[in-house]
């Protein structure tokens, strides 16, 4: 995603650490346990069976509370920090999907938790609070590649590429912006940690949301996320499915490149109407007129004003477009194939792992005045959400 922010990379996920801050803040005490044999767990239910409850827990295991008919149930909104504005719930208010916190005694294989105390956050109200945050960063949000930091003055200034020109903002941060930074071989939201202004260093992928001034120009950040990635315009090498990865040759650099496909990874292939448009842009002439019906399997993301998940005054969601995209498998990948890719980092030990991979891209690669703007344009956090709406066929 981005939302998930890479693909999720647009950080809407910031509600799913908020309740679970009560770990280690007031709610934990207001529990008035002292019993060091109680512990917690946390995750998303995966199936209820009366009073047995099945967790896939934060922690990547899958785990079961069994629920008292003594226990506390109180149902609380996603972001609160404390339970002052909880209210009451009962067993069979719990559904599938939803997130909780249970508080009680371990079995004596720590798989099962008897549960004294439950506090929910209904899958409804995460929905609800995801679609607030999504349309939030898309108003009030500013992406693009990181062209200085000014440690002193407490400002990054960011360019962001579209398809015909590119425009640089002045994020300026106060003692009440969030700073957050992916961990280098992550792009989910939940792996990201707390950052510092001097952690973020030209060539960076940065989005900010806050108040943008008239102008557009600057933009005071009430929340930053940045991270580290790579963009790369590249032809298939070689492929092996047993560990996951294929081989490509970056054609900027002219090197080959090992990148991991994980299961968060996006392997997607673009319409060719959408890529002739984005040609087309990037070759500075006109979007080609739309002579005939949409591919059936496209035309969803590419009708005006439906597929693109924006309300009115909203722009369309770039990560909503690419979910609607055909879906490709690395079998699919045969030597030759050109492809435009985002992935991250990688370290020293590990390879980059792929976000989004797209084929289908012969035309923008042609198009492009280099291979390394095409490949920028991949990215999420610079694909404008107009700009994109514009190539795609929808509202400009």
């Amino acid at each position: 995603m981005l939302p998930k922010l890479a693909r999720v990379i647009l950080c809407t996920a910031l509600l799913t650490a908020g309740l679970w801050q009560f770990a280690t803040t007031d709610a934990v005490a207001q529990e008035q346990s002292t019993s060091s044999a109680l512990q917690k767990q946390v995750g998303t239910i995966k199936a209820i069976s009366g009073n047995r409850l099945t967790l896939a827990t934060d922690a990547g295991s899958e785990s079961t509370v069994v629920v008292e008919d003594s226990a506390r149930i109180v149902r609380t909104a996603p972001g609160q920090k404390d339970l002052k504005d909880a209210t009451p719930a009962h067993l069979q208010d719990l559904q599938v999907g939803d997130r909780i916190l249970a508080r009680g005694k371990p079995s004596d294989d720590g798989k099962n938790l008897t549960a004294t105390t439950v506090i929910v956050m209904k899958g409804t109200d995460i929905a609800a609070k995801q679609q607030q945050e999504r349309e939030d960063w898309q108003k009030r949000g500013i992406g693009g590649l990181v062209t200085s930091v000014d440690d002193k003055g407490g400002a990054v200034v960011v360019s962001t590429s579209t398809l015909g020109s590119s425009k640089t903002t002045t994020i300026h941060l106060t003692k009440d912006t969030v700073i957050r930074r992916y961990a280098p071989d992550s792009v989910k939201f939940d792996d990201a940690s707390p950052g510092a202004l001097p952690e973020i260093k030209t060539g960076d992928q940065l989005r900010a949301r806050g108040t943008k001034s008239p102008d557009g120009n600057d933009l005071t950040a009430d929340e930053i996320v940045s991270g580290t990635f790579r963009s790369i315009a590249a032809t298939v090498v070689t492929t092996d499915a047993s560990d996951n990865s294929l081989r490509v040759t970056d054609l900027v650099t002219k090197k080959q490149i090992t990148l991991k496909i994980s299961g968060d990874s996006q392997l997607r292939t673009l319409p060719p109407m959408m890529a002739q448009r984005i040609a087309a842009r990037l070759k500075g002439g006109q979007t080609p007129a739309q002579t005939a019906q949409p591919n059936p399997a496209v035309a969803n993301s590419e009708r005006p004003g439906g597929g693109f998940g924006g309300r009115p005054g909203v722009p369309p969601d770039f990560q909503q477009i690419l979910s609607r995209m055909p879906t490709v498998s690395l079998s699919d990948l045969q030597k030759g194939t050109p492809v435009m890719i985002v992935a991250t980092e990688g370290t020293d030990t590990h390879p980059p792992t792929t976000i989004t991979l797209l084929t289908g891209v012969e035309p923008i690669l042609t198009a492009a005045p280099d291979s390394g703007r095409a490949a920028m344009l991949l990215s999420p956090w610079n694909l404008g959400g107009a700009d994109m709406a514009s190539a795609a066929g929808g509202n400009p």
